[in-house]
């Protein structure tokens, strides 16, 4: 009985063993499949390290000692000191012919270009024949003198007289269709075409003498208020690979608002002439130079030497005080400042500060 009793109690036990085994068995699986169907979790983020942006420092500059130059910029071109340009007078008259070619040399008095004036030559011959007739009337005019009224005979000497003017003018009117070489030169500008139609005073020619060469340059009618025959300048020509010293030798006649000659010509163009420019002489004027060449020049309309300076960005103003920001070992503090003399990058200091102190810029 005892045994039938433990059999009986030890297959209960296996049964509820096997039982719990198949439970979490049961579980185990649920679990595992459970976390496979489940999204996979985000890796996390590695985020950058931000750096504070660092306060931006202004520059600091030194108070120094030295020379200020005001100048006046100005460009401009060697010119010929004996040039003229060479225009016709007539107009809507075409051009019969051209005899030279640019570059070409020439004498004084040689035939340059010949308008066509057959029409007027034609009027001339007639004006001569008919001015024949006049003569003839004249004499006997002359003879009946004393016969005739006063007032009668001054009228019929009036209108003599006209005649033959009207020859005269007429001829030189022809004698201007021929364009002749004022002096020995060169031609360096050629504007005249064959079978083109001139028009009165337009620019045809230029003649120059090339050995003789100026230095030009134009100048706006404010700038010219600042510049003095006798101030010094510096010359800069394309060609040249230095610095050229010089004076100013002559200010232009006229000028307009924008530095062109004859005072401004409503948009024509006019013939170029050297009163026109400021001449510069040169102490020493290279060789080898060509006519047209562009150049540039500074005249120092003001300078002064051992002064206290400051850069443009160091000084601040509130309506009419002028200050600036000193630094130092104490730190910085404003400092009232006399502004002397300016240029587009120094500033003279008068009274406020000495050489070696230090200045904030903005």
């Amino acid at each position: 009985m005892s045994m039938k009793w433990l059999t009986e109690n030890s297959s209960k036990s296996g049964r509820r063993l096997r039982q719990v085994l198949a439970v979490s068995l049961c579980g185990a699986l649920i679990f595992t499949s459970g976390c496979s169907l489940l999204p996979k979790e985000d890796t996390e983020e590695v985020l950058p390290t931000i750096t504070p942006p660092k306060v931006s420092q202004k520059p600091e500059y030194e108070v120094t000692r030295g020379p200020i130059e005001s100048k006046i910029v100005a460009s401009g071109k060697l010119m010929s000191q004996q040039e003229e340009t060479l225009f016709f007078t007539a107009d809507g008259k075409r051009i019969k012919n051209v005899l030279v070619k640019n570059g070409d040399k020439v004498t004084k008095g040689q035939v340059l270009a010949v308008l066509d004036m057959e029409d007027m030559q034609k009027d001339l011959r007639k004006k001569k024949l008919a001015f024949r007739k006049d003569e003839i009337s004249m004499k006997e005019t002359l003879r009946q003198k004393d016969q005739m009224d006063p007032v009668e005979f001054e009228e019929a000497s009036i209108v003599f007289e006209e005649s033959r003017q009207g020859i005269t003018d007429l001829e030189n009117d022809i004698a201007k269709g021929t364009m002749v070489a004022p002096f020995n030169g060169t031609i360096v500008m050629l504007n005249a075409e064959k079978g083109s139609v001139a028009k009165a005073y337009e620019p045809l020619m230029i003649v120059a003498d090339t050995a003789r060469l100026a230095i030009t340059a134009s100048v706006t009618k404010d700038d010219l208020k600042k510049i003095a025959v006798g101030m010094e300048v510096n010359v800069d020509i394309n060609t040249v690979g230095k610095t050229l010293k010089g004076k100013v030798k002559q200010l232009p006649y006229s000028t307009d608002e924008n530095g062109n000659g004859n005072g401004g010509n409503g948009g024509a163009q006019k013939p170029e002439k050297l009163e026109d420019y400021m001449l510069v002489q040169l102490d020493n004027m290279p060789k080898g130079l060509n006519r047209g060449t562009p150049l540039s020049v500074e005249v120092i309309t003001l300078r002064r030497d051992n002064v206290v300076l400051i850069p443009q960005s160091a000084l601040r103003s509130i309506g009419s005080r002028s200050y600036v920001q000193v630094v130092d070992e104490k730190g910085k503090r404003e400092v009232d400042v006399e502004v002397g003399q300016q240029t587009p990058t120094e500033i003279e200091i008068v009274k406020g500060l000495e050489p070696g102190q230090k200045v904030v810029g903005r």
